[in-house]
């Protein structure tokens, strides 16, 4: 009995034994700000606030009710947003499944069977017996012991990939407001500079109409003229890009939605229909780790190469299981469930690696090459997040000032316009001073409308380098599923 009872107290000692590294979360990386030596002040319109967090959905700071429609409709049909939630769906149920392999599994089987033994069997022994049918019906039980963790160690890596679905998920949905809210803004922005173009072309006709009145008067030239019409045609070559980039981001926004273009009217865009935020919350460095999706997905990965670790060095140790049964054993379907034909059995199952060429010790090796890969790429996102955090930041100070240099800019070439034209109708300037002024002032103002269009577009790219918001809990649309229901 000792060796028996050796056995038993070693099984027990080492059965909450986990081989393989403990995960630990890395540290955020300790600095102050994300703004390098030499970079631009924020704007003066525009706080940026350090250590403040963004409160509520991050497009609703533009105030846009149009936006807040359209991505409401995006977030209960786009099919983007579908398949991750399905994903995360599906990496739950490995999860369960992982953790399922844990605990002891009771099947239940019946047998029938033809048996014959050879008469070797018998050896000295003057009989044989004949053939014979056997039936067998009862449950029978497995248990693995786990005692060096690896199925531990699967559920682990298991968990981890689910939270990098999760997070999948959260980058799925942060990409989809961001396409949402640009896209938007270009179709805004294509329609102001429409407008701005009409106008031109508008007063080109004006002036064309002007220089043949003075031609018909005999006060203009042949030539005037054939500069007035230039012009006119020169600035109508711009509507058909306008109107491609206006009708490629209507298209666009259809798709997001989940709508085929051809059955989808977006609602009316307008760049005056965007307030630009005054305060936005940048937070804190340590703290972006925690918010941007695509580290915490980063993250997940590491933890998950981390338990591949685990797998690795437990295949290296025994795996012990423990079976039993209990069963009904009879010659006769008659005599199968009477007290006589009750049988039990009870095993215990040891298996070890004895030699495998190396195969074992070269997994252990690969998943730990694996988690050096996945720190390196974890700490690359993270300095990637923090790049594009100080690219915004400063495409918020660059765009104020581009906007503001553009808006003197318009208000000085329009009020030289119009000194030009009155200049004109009295005779003191030619028709080529007022084409050069339309010209001037038709640059300035298309120039005014990107300017504001690209604010609005960079401070929107800002929210979303800074984490955005995350995905709500439940699925927005309430007819959505993941489970199958047996229907393709």
């Amino acid at each position: 009995m000792k060796p028996v009872a050796w056995t038993c107290c070693w099984a027990l000692a080492l059965a909450g034994c986990t081989v393989g590294p403990n995960f630990k979360e890395p540290q955020p990386p300790a600095t102050a700000g994300y703004a390098a030596p030499g970079d631009a002040p924020p704007p003066p319109d525009q706080r940026l606030a350090l250590g403040a967090r963004i409160e509520g959905d991050w497009w609703k700071q533009f105030h846009s009710t149009s936006l807040d429609a359209l991505i409401k409709e995006a977030l209960e049909g786009n099919q983007d947003i579908a398949a991750a939630r399905a994903r995360v769906a599906q990496a739950q149920e490995e999860v369960a499944a992982a953790r399922a392999a844990l605990l002891p599994s009771l099947t239940f089987g019946t047998t029938v069977g033809r048996q014959k033994y050879g008469k070797a069997l018998f050896g000295p022994l003057d009989f044989v017996i004949p053939p014979f049918t056997y039936y067998t019906v009862g449950p029978s039980i497995s248990a693995p012991l786990d005692l060096f963790g690896g199925n531990k160690r699967a559920l682990e890596e298991r968990a981890a990939y689910r939270d990098y679905q999760k997070e999948q998920l959260n980058a799925a949905y942060l990409a989809l407001t961001a396409n949402i809210a640009t896209q938007a803004l270009t179709v805004a922005a294509a329609r102001a500079q429409l407008d701005v173009v009409n106008d031109i072309i508008a007063n080109d006709q004006r002036n064309v109409d002007l220089v043949q009145t003075a031609l018909d008067d005999g006060l203009a030239t042949r030539t005037q003229l054939l500069t007035a019409q230039t012009q006119l045609a020169t600035d109508r070559t711009l509507l058909p890009q306008l109107r491609q980039e206006e009708s490629s981001a209507r298209h666009a926004l259809a798709i997001l939605v989940g709508q085929e273009p051809a059955r989808w009217t977006p609602p009316e865009l307008a760049l005056s229909d965007f307030t630009l935020p005054i305060e936005i919350p940048t937070g804190l460095p340590s703290e972006l780790v925690h918010r941007r999706p695509d580290i915490l997905a980063a993250e997940a990965q590491l933890h998950a190469a981390s338990a591949a670790i685990g797998v690795a060095t437990a295949n290296l140790y025994p795996n012990v299981t423990l079976a039993g049964s209990l069963t009904q054993q009879a010659l006769t379907p008659g005599k199968l469930f009477e007290g006589a034909a009750a049988a039990w059995g009870i095993a215990a199952n040891l298996t070890a690696p004895l030699y495998d060429a190396g195969r074992l010790h070269a997994e252990q090796r690969a998943a730990a090459d694996g988690y050096q890969a996945s720190l390196a790429a974890y700490r690359q996102v993270i300095l990637r997040s923090f790049g594009e955090v100080a690219d915004g930041m400063q495409a918020v100070s660059n765009d104020a000032e581009q906007f503001n240099s553009q808006a003197d800019a318009a208000r000085t070439a329009q009020a030289a316009r119009d000194l030009v034209r009155r200049s004109y109708t009295v005779g003191n300037s030619g028709i080529l001073d007022v084409l050069d002024a339309e010209r001037s002032t038709a640059q300035a103002q298309l120039g005014l409308a990107r300017a504001r269009a690209q604010r609005l577009m960079d401070t929107a790219r800002l929210y979303i380098s800074l984490g955005g918001t995350p995905i709500p809990a439940e699925p927005a649309s309430p007819n959505f599923s993941p489970r199958y229901d047996g229907t393709l």
